[in-house]
């Protein structure tokens, strides 16, 4: 690339040395609140379109409740968290749920190819609890400071005001990390047949704390009792051309048939550490946990079972921010997570309003007690305490009160050296991908190169011969496929050297390991930035 381009900076004027990694403590410790170039970033992202979501803008809702078997599996849930929701056996919790797609506008067709947003408001005995995620259980990047960037290659053009393939593939081809989710988004699974029969995922990973104070890591899931199902290209050309609407038609039909559409949910727990003997770091949230190793635990079931009186008021003012956790569940150092954290809430004060909690859609079913007062369209005061001219905390003179803590505190040890730092565990970049690639069924292999193909054939010569590297170390049948498909040389394609400054396929700690299933002899690395259970019929419903 040319060294004469212009130097990238902050809104300030400041040059950016480094653009693809949020301040922390530490390779896998928290981030940090003085992360100045990624809040700027996050937060001008956050306000870059009016009233429309920026991304989830084409959605549809409906109410239901969630009732918690009261175990984890075939243990009590109280072993492992002392959240109520999770562990009151037969209570049925509220909650509103929007189903979207990611990257299209408002009026844009439900067949795009796009992941799924599931997002759940669990209006529990202890306040909201937000979980907001993807239908595919995983996503493109794991650090959120390249999110707005991601965003912007996957919109429009901003001068030709269209989706070109070329934009998305040299984004893609420069992040190895996005291969898993692009083999997901490019196969049948990219377009569900409708929102009652595709999964849910937190996406990111979470903790649970029980009333010792004990944290295990978790991802939720959710999955539909009806089983999946998904559509290839030509099918979902079909369904276009006679109904752009055919998902949110199909859900709301349904709930209005009495046919109540629901989803079993289940955690997968895993042990809080850094786990060694995993070639992927968890808190990765571009990576899968096997189920073979980390099973799918039931929790609980999710009903849907009555569709909104109002589109605007509940759909489209429903807000969601994954920071909206009650006691018993709390944050990983997942950087996605911790990124999103701030950025969803942000978003809704700034489309929505200060006040979008006041809103009965995403009001708590508890009422709030709280000190804050007035903001734009501020129509009722959070009922204070016994003095109404007391709205500061402490106060001897009837104010509010802090809540009496009763289980230990959980208290995570964090010791690191503050840096912008990148995962040096990178050989799942390239292994899960070609794992995914070699379970799908010869339809959706198939689907998934012929989607592909025709992408690459859009796309300028070093992004095509870049994306056939990667696709032939995740898999050379994939990757052999891949160029034939789209008319690539592959010689000339499999001669290309590593990305500059990313490990070659394969290589992470323990030394580099190449699609053959041969390893090198271990070598120390650079200290990167240191800085379904059914089986399917054809494009049919089915268990993964």
């Amino acid at each position: 690339m040319s060294e004469d381009r212009r130097i990238l900076t902050t809104r300030q004027g400041h040059p950016v040395t480094d653009n693809q990694s949020l301040r922390s403590v530490g390779e896998r410790g928290p981030a940090t609140l003085e992360n100045y170039q990624f809040i700027e970033k996050i937060t001008h992202f956050d306000r870059e379109r009016i009233p429309e979501r920026v991304v989830h803008a084409r959605g549809t809702g409906a109410h239901g409740y969630f009732e918690a078997y009261g175990k984890i599996g075939k243990e009590p849930a109280s072993k492992y968290t002392r959240a109520k929701v999770l562990t009151q056996t037969g209570v049925r919790t509220p909650v509103f749920v929007r189903f979207s797609t990611v990257i299209g506008a408002k009026d844009s067709p439900e067949t795009a190819r796009d992941p799924r947003g599931f997002a759940i408001k669990f209006k529990t005995v202890d306040g909201n609890w937000d979980l907001v995620g993807n239908n595919l259980k995983i996503f493109f990047i794991r650090d959120a400071i390249k999110f707005p960037d991601m965003i912007h290659a996957f919109k429009p053009d901003p001068v030709s005001n269209r989706q070109e393939p070329w934009r998305f593939y040299d984004f893609v081809s420069l992040h190895p990390e996005a291969l898993h989710m692009v083999t997901w988004v490019k196969s049948p699974w990219g377009i569900p047949a409708n929102y009652r029969q595709m999964e849910g995922s937190s996406v990111n990973t979470y903790k649970l704390v029980n009333e010792r104070g004990e944290a295990v890591l978790c991802k939720f899931s959710f999955e539909p009792k009806l089983g999946v199902k998904n559509l290839t290209s030509e099918q979902a050309a079909e369904i276009q051309a006679r109904d752009v609407g055919h998902a949110t038609r199909d859900l709301y039909d349904a709930i209005d048939r009495g046919e109540f559409p629901e989803w079993e949910m289940c955690v997968q727990i895993m042990a809080d550490g850094e786990h060694p003997e995993l070639d992927f770091d968890p808190l990765d949230d571009t990576k899968r946990w096997p189920e073979d190793q980390f099973p799918l635990l039931p929790v609980g079931r999710l009903v849907l079972d009555r569709n909104p009186a109002n589109v605007f008021a509940e759909t489209e003012q429903s807000a969601f921010g994954t920071g909206v956790l009650v006691d018993g569940i709390d944050f990983s150092d997942d950087k996605m997570l911790q990124g999103r954290t701030l950025s969803y809430s942000d978003t809704q004060r700034y489309r929505v309003g200060p006040n979008y909690l006041q809103l009965p859609v995403n009001a708590p079913a508890q009422p709030a007690t709280t000190n804050q007062r007035d903001g734009q369209m501020a129509y009722a005061v959070d009922g204070g305490g016994e003095n109404p001219h007391v709205n500061y905390e402490p106060s001897s003179m009837g104010g509010l009160r802090e809540a009496p803590r009763t289980p230990p505190d959980y208290h995570q040890y964090v010791e690191g050296h503050l840096g912008r730092y990148q995962t040096t565990k990178t050989a799942d970049d390239y292994k899960q991908a070609g794992e995914r690639y070699r379970t799908f069924e010869e339809w959706e292999r198939n689907d998934l190169i012929n989607n592909l193909g025709n992408d690459l054939k859009q796309c300028p010569e070093p992004i095509q011969l870049r994306m056939v590297w990667h696709f032939w170390h995740c898999d050379q049948d994939y990757g052999t496929r891949v160029a034939k498909a789209a008319g690539i040389d592959l010689e000339r394609a499999k001669a290309l050297p590593p990305l500059e400054g990313k490990p070659r396929p394969g290589q992470n700690r323990q030394g580099p390991t190449y699609t053959d299933g041969s390893r090198e002899e271990q070598t120390p690395q650079a200290n990167i930035a240191a800085r379904g259970s059914k089986t399917a019929t054809a494009q049919g419903a089915r268990h993964r």
